[in-house]
């Protein structure tokens, strides 16, 4: 018999357009494994203004809302690619635009939350009326990421009108516990009064455990899910500790409520996995030449001349490396904020350290992202400062990619890291990652097996043991390379497959039989002798 699953969310990558980070590749990968099954995947977004265009209206839903009736559209619309058993949705309405980070999330630097959980409280009354009227057929589970959702257990625990949403086992993904989505109770536009002024509802089970005039979304979603899940075991450990910033980032204030879910037997932590087959395999030796590419790009778009100045300067070095190929080349591609590069903008010396030992033997580090603005100054002082310090201060997938196939060395220095899939993209190149000692890299990364690590009880400690563990690579790479190549070859046998962990989403997230996808093998006739058929991509894969 077919199940059926909601997915809601704020990202969904199997859909153009509707990426910030790696939420979305968690809901593109995870209904592709359910769909092998046979099961049957709904997945809904907010339409943003814009994903709806190309979709094809399926119903005009009606529901309370701001203490009158408000109606928005649920779109059915195609993904990037077509798969069995998966079902795309978008809501539209006039008050779910997009926003300034990735036309997806608005920051608001004087309230924090303010326009998102106008959007997201809103979205979710819609979700919630098309499940009422049955617009997602079937439904066993619904399975909801990160606190833009979490107010679906919230009318489930106590809008009347949603009294049907008790039928269903919600499932609640934590994929950043940092972000809580605090809003006051009252008193505000963007409050829970002022969303639902006719609810009544427990405040404690609510409550911020800091700000007790304010609702904490997150901690909704813990307290109130059938089934909580962390996006690796060690996270899933770290978040049961208090915080003791920045020595350890652990709870963030809901350590209690994360604790209690444990004792009840509601928390899981779960290691995301990685797409090992049908990916973008670049050429190998195009990594400048893309880079040279992006820039050019962006210097044509007038709309970003206020980039142009440094961008040229970042075009200049990259001729010059052209023309000059360093010898090691160590790589990042992130998003440019406290929890990726919190090390560096508390001690910009750090950095300058590791520049200055890549400097003694012709090295460069290449650093692509954008970000917070006081992050991008930091990383353009510097590259004014170092010739060997390349910053992309742009976004291009060419470049991303041709980073995890050709750097020597993958960096990534997260101050925590709830899973990481950069380390397991640049793995499954064979490149070695150097990795702090938290969350999801600790779970993906062995020191001296298969990568390196940094650690330490303190920042002082884990900065120094950074240095000590980079000049340590360095010193290998050069002088015994026969070890290094040992240590790539172990990390591209590394495999964090997808196929792994969802037998485990089933049995402790839906709590259902999981059946597996039946194996076909792909065959094709050649001289009259049938042979097995292998993509280049299998075969990269496979090496």
């Amino acid at each position: 018999m077919q199940r059926a699953f909601l997915f809601i969310s704020a990202e969904n990558d199997a859909i153009a357009g509707c990426k910030a980070g790696g939420m979305g590749d968690v809901v593109r990968d995870i209904p592709r494994q359910i769909a092998e099954t046979g099961d049957l995947v709904h997945v809904v977004t907010p339409a943003y203004g814009r994903l709806h265009r190309k979709g094809k209206l399926v119903e005009k839903l009606v529901f309370p809302y701001r203490g009158e009736l408000t109606s928005a559209d649920l779109y059915e619309v195609p993904g990037k690619k077509e798969v069995e058993n998966i079902k795309h949705y978008v809501i539209d309405h006039p008050d779910i635009k997009s926003g300034n980070i990735a036309d997806i999330y608005m920051n608001d630097f004087t309230e924090p939350f303010f326009t998102d959980a106008c959007t997201f409280s809103l979205f979710c009354t819609a979700v919630a009326a098309a499940i009422k009227d049955d617009a997602f057929s079937h439904l066993q589970i619904v399975h909801l990421h990160d606190w833009h959702t979490s107010l679906m257990l919230f009318l489930k625990e106590f809008h009347q009108e949603f009294a049907c949403l008790k039928d269903y086992r919600f499932v609640y993904s934590i994929h950043n516990l940092a972000i809580q989505g605090i809003r006051p109770f009252d008193g505000n536009h963007s409050s829970l009064k002022a969303f639902y002024p006719d609810v009544d509802f427990n405040y404690d089970t609510l409550r911020d455990p800091r700000y007790w005039d304010c609702m904490n979304l997150m901690a909704l979603g813990i307290r109130l899910a059938d089934a909580v899940h962390t996006v690796s075991h060690s996270y899933k450990e770290n978040i049961q500790q208090p915080s003791n910033f920045p020595h350890f980032v652990g709870g963030e204030g809901l350590e209690e409520d994360l604790r209690v879910a444990q004792n009840e037997g509601r928390l899981f932590g779960i290691l995301n996995g990685c797409n090992y087959k049908n990916y973008t395999v670049v050429k190998r030796g195009k990594l400048y030449t893309h880079a040279l590419r992006a820039i050019f790009s962006m210097l044509e778009d007038e709309e970003r001349a206020y980039k142009h100045s440094f961008l040229r300067h970042t075009a200049d070095k990259v001729l010059n490396f052209m023309e000059n190929k360093p010898s090691f080349v160590c790589g990042s591609v992130a998003r440019l904020t406290e929890q990726k590069f919190y090390f560096f903008k508390e001690d910009p010396e750090l950095l300058e350290n590791m520049l200055k030992r890549l400097q003694n033997v012709g090295g460069v580090y290449i650093l692509l992202g954008t970000g917070a603005p006081d992050y991008e100054e930091l990383f353009k002082s510097v590259s004014y400062a170092y010739d060997n310090f390349i910053f992309i201060n742009l976004q291009s997938e060419e470049v991303i990619d041709s980073l995890y196939l050709e750097s020597n060395l993958y960096l990534m220095p997260s101050l925590f890291e709830p899973c990481g899939i950069s380390q397991m993209l640049a793995m499954r190149n064979g490149q070695p990652c150097l990795v702090h000692n938290t969350g999801g890299l600790r779970d993906t990364v062995i020191n001296d097996t298969t990568g390196f690590v940094f650690e330490g009880d303190n920042l002082e400690s884990k900065k120094e043991d950074f240095i000590k563990v980079f000049e340590h690579i360095l010193d290998m790479f050069f002088n015994n390379k026969k070890q290094y190549t040992q240590i790539a070859r172990a990390a591209k046998r590394q495999k964090f497959t997808w196929q792994n962990s969802i037998k485990l989403y089933y049995s402790h997230l839906y709590q259902i039989a999981y059946t597996p996808p039946k194996v076909t093998r792909a065959r094709k006739v050649v001289n009259k002798k049938t042979v097995n058929n292998k993509s280049k991509s299998e075969n990269f894969v496979s090496e």
